[in-house]
């Protein structure tokens, strides 16, 4: 007899760590957005309210288990990627605070797709 999930069932770790990536979005995405929309108040850049919201819609999207998580924050990430040569072009040291953290976060992201998979949402 084979055993199938199903919503109510015990989480396994890989639920914990989904929850715990959707955190580290929710974590980094909220300073962000506000911090944007505020850059957008004073006449700056848009990107960091774009890519705020970005963070925060891929958070929501973690906790709900979706697979658009991963679509949301493909699209964050790769707009992050733009915005960072647009802004200081091939200077490899100035790209390292622009693209290291998303990066990793991204890492994170992909290690989450087995899980949300298997949520089949």
């Amino acid at each position: 007899m084979s055993e199938t999930r199903s919503v109510g069932t015990p989480r396994d770790g890989a639920f914990f760590w989904t929850m715990l990536v959707a955190l580290l979005a929710l974590a980094f995405g909220l300073p962000i957005l506000g911090g944007g929309v505020y850059l957008i108040w004073l006449g700056g850049s848009w990107y960091y309210a774009i890519a705020g919201f970005g963070l925060v819609a891929t958070a929501i999207a973690l906790f709900a288990q979706s697979m658009s998580a991963f679509w949301l924050y493909l699209l964050t990430y790769i707009g992050t990627v733009i915005w960072a040569f647009w802004e200081v072009g091939f200077d490899w040291w100035a790209q390292v605070p622009r693209l290291v953290a998303p990066t990793v976060l991204f890492i994170f992201i992909l290690t989450t797709l087995p899980a949300l998979a298997r949520s089949g949402r």
